[in-house]
């Protein structure tokens, strides 16, 4: 039997449906117990909501609120796009390239065992490769934007960081402005061989401050060093991508990846009591028990207070007052394209940008919608609510 499609104008099937019937089928941390706890009430009457009434044909529709979890499906196209409006302030008029550091496959287990350790460990190490590597080849300082992810097509647990980088940098003297060659930033096995060592230098600095301790495959006094042995003999991937020439690209692509999840409703194929069928790569798909889907899935629950989206050089928030302004006058000489991104103001304005549906005005008739307010439930949804 299958789960019932979503409305009309919607996926055909919804993770929260997962989440309601097969969530006890899965062992969950405390953390990934309130996240699905949140996707399984997102935009029910749960949360509350309004009741859309057009006053002229008497049209009523309830819309119910959003679980606002960053690991929610249903709740990123808005924080997207307020993101992207905030971050067109500050884009510099540069080309940027696009480089993704990836933690090896003998470090995942670790990455499980203390994710916020690793994760914040990760960033910094490749945007410290960065750095380092436009002060010594450019001699400039150049501006990083990083977002991590964490999955793979197939949901498996895969940790790297994706990191938008300008095509040049301020010089030292802050002078002006050092441009990189135009389709290449740095060598790839150069970035990996600074990723490596730092990495190995940060993982060796958290072994010493007992962060491992409890770590399993560490209790023999040997396994530590001789998984660092082993990681200092093999080449770390990078790769990196052709750069974006125009401002408007780089938001484009930005806003793909800033709030991405780790599966979207709308790869879903087919769900039914017995399998989760979703799209992969290359039009393949996958079958997985709705337990296995479950578990993939919250795989990719990042710490509480860990931030995923971080600036580093030129797009630091340190610099954002003085540097970032100066580096933006030394490029006001160069032919740059600055992006045009409007600054909606209401959550109606964001949601028509978005869908390019006015929530305002009546679907049946074209009159004037009010929205009246519905508090929220003090129980959950009752089975089979589509959220």
């Amino acid at each position: 039997m299958a789960l019932r499609p979503a409305t009309a104008g919607r996926p055909r099937f919804d993770i929260a449906d997962i989440v309601r019937r097969h969530r006890t089928e899965v062992q969950l941390t405390p953390a990934q117990g309130r996240v699905l706890s949140a996707i399984a009430v997102c935009r029910t009457a749960v949360l509350g909501g309004h009741l859309d009434v057009c006053r002229a044909c008497g049209f009523q529709h309830p819309a119910y609120n959003s679980c606002r979890n960053r690991h929610c499906p249903k709740c990123q196209a808005l924080p997207q796009e307020k993101w992207i409006a905030a971050r067109a302030e500050r884009l510099l008029p540069t080309g940027h390239f696009h480089v993704v550091f990836t933690l090896p496959r003998e470090l995942r287990g670790l990455a499980r065992f203390r994710p916020a350790k690793l994760f914040d460990a990760l960033f910094r190490a490749a945007a410290d490769s960065l750095l380092e590597l436009g002060r010594t080849r450019l001699n400039a300082t150049v501006g990083v934007t990083m977002v991590l992810h964490t999955w793979t097509r197939e949901l498996d647990f895969h940790p790297h960081v994706h990191a938008l980088v300008t095509a040049g940098g301020v010089s030292q003297d802050r002078s002006r402005w050092v441009a990189s060659r135009p389709n290449h930033l740095f060598p790839v096995k150069v970035m990996g061989a600074l990723l490596r060592g730092k990495m190995i230098a940060a993982l060796r600095r958290l072994q010493a401050d007992g962060e491992f301790d409890e770590f399993d495959e560490f209790a023999d006094p040997r396994a530590f060093d001789d998984l660092m042995t082993q990681l200092a003999t093999k080449s770390w991937i990078v790769y990196a991508k052709k750069p974006f020439h125009h401002s408007r690209h780089v938001l484009s692509y930005l806003g793909r990846y800033t709030h991405r999840v780790g599966i979207a409703n709308s790869r879903l194929v087919n769900v039914t009591v017995d399998a989760v069928t979703f799209r992969t790569k290359a039009g393949k798909t996958i079958s997985l028990t709705p337990a296995e889907f479950l578990r993939r899935f919250v795989l990719h629950v990042l710490p509480d207070s860990l931030k995923k989206i971080r600036h580093y050089g030129l797009y630091a928030s340190t610099h954002v007052k003085r540097l970032l302004p100066i580096a933006r006058a030394r490029l006001t000489a160069r032919p740059v394209e600055v992006p045009a991104v409007s600054t909606p103001v209401s959550w109606q304005e964001y949601l028509q940008q978005i869908t390019g549906h006015d929530v305002d005005t009546c679907p049946r008739c074209g009159g004037r919608v009010v929205h009246i307010a519905v508090p929220s439930l003090a129980r959950g949804p009752p089975s089979g609510v589509a959220a």
